[in-house]
């Protein structure tokens, strides 16, 4: 789907460092994370305002239920700016973009702060369903005699904690799991996986070390120091260091072939970025990189049948299809990696001829994929995956990269999420 009459762009946001789940992020909460965030976004106005604050969770937590309005409090912004939340699992921000997109109109909005946070360190446990359902009574008996009868009513098989679990709630499986299943299906090989993970690695610290993300990174004070760059790149990781962990989700078939060395990493962060008119980019620091926002696309699968992660293998052709572009037409790809054996099969789909045609609905004429144009500062599985951080921190990654080459040139930015869904968007210098 096209965006609007109101030609509309992107400007690279600031986000934390990512740091592994368990880290020295452990004591904030996606509140925490957040608010340093939106505040350095807005400081960057001088004193202008945005139109809009989107911001996103994938994690639930039973202290709030739309983060954004949480966020822009605690912040001690603008409580006159309008905020909502929204989540698509890992497609969170980037869906928030879009939702951006939709709503600026040149006459009055014209400038969205948009992003997510993710705080894998402090996942909120609850009671189960019974259990809850029984202390609201309780709590609501009013005499000795009903609060009695109630403790006898009460089950002990009712009385269990409610652990969120990083699964699909219709299948049980976990994200790890059900790529297993799919690589399977496309015959994805282990070295290939752990070929993709030691680029995704050397990219990200290649590109920490030549000042590419000192921009976009803002340090945050913790109890362990400053923390000013992403704990997760590892600069000594080898294939043959990758080829000695083994298999994490499929552990009895000996046929498994995703490891904690070429998957991402249960993660802490927050990212943001800026989504706009020409009106409101005007509003930000002279100089400021923008991109436009050409189109997007939004899929869905059965996953059942398709694969979990499968919904960018359609996305991709049915958005090149519509704008009449092939594989080479587009310079840069970003491509989110939940596994390398996800970016793998997507790979391996879109040059696959009958699946275009049958699967898709397209004619195959998009040529052959330029693996030598993807993600080149680094992915998820090298940077990290706060799951609800990760569409503004690869889209400020896909503008700043994008603006620096020549005219025209286009990026397609990929993100598969659970559930069969999946985002796509198409950007132009």
């Amino acid at each position: 789907m096209s965006t609007t009459d109101v030609p509309v762009f992107l400007a690279a946001g600031v986000r934390t460092p990512f740091l592994k789940a368990g880290g020295a992020f452990s004591h904030l909460d996606a509140l925490g994370l957040s608010v340093p965030v939106a505040q350095e976004m807005v400081g960057k106005l001088a004193g202008a305002r945005p139109d809009m604050f989107v911001w996103g969770s994938v994690i639930p937590n039973l202290t709030w239920s739309n983060i954004a309005r949480e966020v822009l409090l605690d912040a001690r912004l603008d409580a006159t700016i309008p905020s909502f939340s929204t989540v698509m699992a890992c497609s969170t921000s980037m869906v928030g973009a879009f939702q951006a997109a939709g709503m600026i109109d040149g006459r009055g909005r014209n400038l969205a702060i948009v992003g997510g946070a993710e705080s894998m360190s402090r996942v909120q446990i609850g009671f189960g369903q019974n259990f809850s359902d029984w202390l609201r009574e309780f709590q609501g008996a009013r005499t000795l005699g009903e609060k009695l009868h109630h403790l006898i009513e009460l089950s002990p098989k009712d009385i269990r904690l409610w652990i969120p679990k990083v699964v699909n709630r219709t299948s049980g499986l976990s994200m790890g799991e059900h790529t297993e299943i799919t690589a399977k299906q496309w015959n994805i090989a282990r070295e290939t996986q752990d070929e993709l993970a030691l680029a995704s690695h050397q990219r990200a610290v290649a590109g920490w070390e030549a000042g590419f993300f000192d921009d976009q990174v803002i340090s945050l004070q913790t109890p362990d120091g400053l923390i000013s760059r992403d704990g997760l790149p590892r600069k000594n990781t080898s294939l043959e260091r990758l080829a000695t962990l083994k298999p994490a989700f499929d552990t009895t078939s000996g046929q498994g072939t995703l490891t904690a060395g070429n998957s991402s990493a249960l993660t802490d962060g927050a990212a943001a970025l800026w989504v706009g008119s020409e009106e409101g980019m005007a509003k930000l620091p002279p100089g400021t990189l923008t991109v436009r926002l050409v189109d997007w696309e939004l899929a869905s699968v059965d996953f059942h049948t398709e694969g979990l992660l499968m919904a960018p293998a359609f996305a991709v052709p049915r958005l090149l299809a519509r704008q009449g572009l092939r594989y080479e037409d587009i310079g840069l790809w970003e491509i989110h990696e939940a596994f390398s054996a996800q970016v793998a099969f997507h790979i391996k789909a879109w040059e696959d001829t009958a699946f275009l045609r049958e699967r898709v609905g397209v004619e195959p004429t998009f040529g052959s994929f330029p693996r030598d144009r993807i993600n080149p500062n680094g992915g998820s599985v090298a940077l990290g995956h706060p799951f609800a951080a990760t569409g503004a921190r690869i889209l400020s990654q896909a503008v700043k990269e994008l603006a620096t080459r020549s005219k025209g040139t286009k990026a397609i930015v990929s993100i598969c999420a659970d559930g069969g869904l999946g985002t796509v968007a198409l950007l132009e210098a």
